[in-house]
């Protein structure tokens, strides 16, 4: 039975790797920057809950609006 995802603290390049589990951590990385960049809503929820540039953890609340929008990884 698959585990449900669980709303919590995730380093950035955590919670990218989720959603691109083939390809490396930078890359993850690289590419969840640029689905959220590309989302103005996502980016102005994050920034309303305290997202700063180069944050290396996720809070839960901000990890709950990029699921919001992007979905479960």
């Amino acid at each position: 039975m698959e585990e449900k995802f669980r709303i919590k603290s995730y380093g950035y390049g955590e919670l990218a790797q989720l959603y691109f589990p083939n390809i490396s951590k930078k890359s993850a990385s690289w590419q969840l920057t640029k689905w959220i960049n590309e989302n103005e809503v996502l980016t102005e929820l994050l920034i309303k809950f305290g997202k700063k540039k180069r944050q290396k953890i996720l809070s839960p609340i901000q990890v709950e609006q990029i699921i919001k929008i992007l979905g479960e990884p």
